[in-house]
């Protein structure tokens, strides 16, 4: 039985280790001292991207997005929505294509919106396309390996 967990600080990207019987919502950073879990996405810069993807315990769901793009300004709230239902359970990143072209390439993105969703860094589903809030939690769980 797994006694911790690995939970990526969305603040300064500290890798906090969370013990199993503590309420993560109640967690906080060590470094920064920021809560782990603030009920919105998190603006992911190259680091951060790398970070949160790689380092967490829990499933990562990015949002490649553009300021630009109408349909991604339009799924914008629904994605804060989706934040709020799906934390602790899940880290939700927004990734801003034209801000990080290397990682949006290295994504192979061709659209956006496009969420991608990882677990221990290896990605688990992608869609593209605005969707509501009910549509983007409901793809997320289904998503998700069974444990």
């Amino acid at each position: 039985m797994n006694a911790s967990r690995n939970i990526v600080c969305s603040h300064c990207a500290t890798v906090n280790r969370v013990s199993a019987g503590r309420d993560p919502l109640s967690a906080r950073c060590g470094t920064c001292k920021a809560p782990l879990f603030e009920h919105h996405p998190v603006d992911a810069d190259a680091t951060m991207y790398e970070k949160q993807v790689t380092r967490n315990d829990i499933p990562v769901l990015v949002d490649v997005w553009a300021p630009w793009c109408g349909p991604c300004r339009m799924m914008a709230p629904a994605y804060a929505k989706a934040a709020a239902e799906l934390e602790p359970d899940m880290r939700l990143i927004k990734l801003n294509s034209d801000a990080e072209p290397g990682i949006a390439a290295t994504l192979g993105i061709r659209g956006i919106p496009t969420m991608i969703l990882f677990r221990n860094g290896i990605e688990q589903g992608r869609v593209s396309g605005a969707m509501s809030t009910r549509q983007i939690v409901e793809w997320a769980r289904r998503h998700l390996p069974s444990t």
